[in-house]
């Protein structure tokens, strides 16, 4: 199951959508906003995505975990658009006979997203705002450094 959508993640439906007999284990992850980013006081999060790229790529990853540890159980939600703080921003829900797949196969998940789906996340912060990952904030980042060492 894949799902992007402006609208808030459930996780219990989430997570009841990886169920079944067959699996003694279901890890979900819950990716949720913090408020605080290096030495930012984060506002909200905005989120944005090319979704048929986007789409395509959580199956490739949804393929990749099937392929390499035999999973077929596995759900991705992200959010787009505004994100409060404490707001859920990602849930990925992987089902499997026992613990140690559905762990490991949880945390490629996170990792392939972060990698290789077009999904962007804008940081609003007290003073500013900045694409996360870009040269701007990679500058910013240096310049809160620096600021809090004194």
């Amino acid at each position: 199951m894949i799902t992007i959508t402006n609208e808030t993640l459930c996780p219990d439906a989430i997570t009841d959508s990886v169920k079944s007999d067959s699996n003694g284990a279901v890890v979900t992850f819950l990716g949720s906003t913090r408020d605080s980013t290096a030495a930012r006081k984060v506002q909200y999060l905005e989120y944005e995505a090319y979704r048929p790229m986007a789409d395509n790529q959580l199956a490739r990853i949804i393929d990749e975990i099937r392929e390499r540890w035999g999973i077929s159980h596995v759900a991705i939600a992200h959010r787009l658009g505004r994100i409060e703080i404490g707001d859920l921003s990602l849930v990925v829900a992987i089902a499997s006979p026992h613990r140690k797949e559905a762990f490991e196969a949880s945390a490629y998940a996170i990792d392939r997203i972060k990698q290789i789906v077009p999904i962007w996340k804008k940081e609003f912060f007290e003073g500013g705002e900045v694409w996360v990952g870009s040269q701007e904030d990679e500058v910013a980042k240096q310049a809160d450094a620096v600021a809090a060492s004194g």
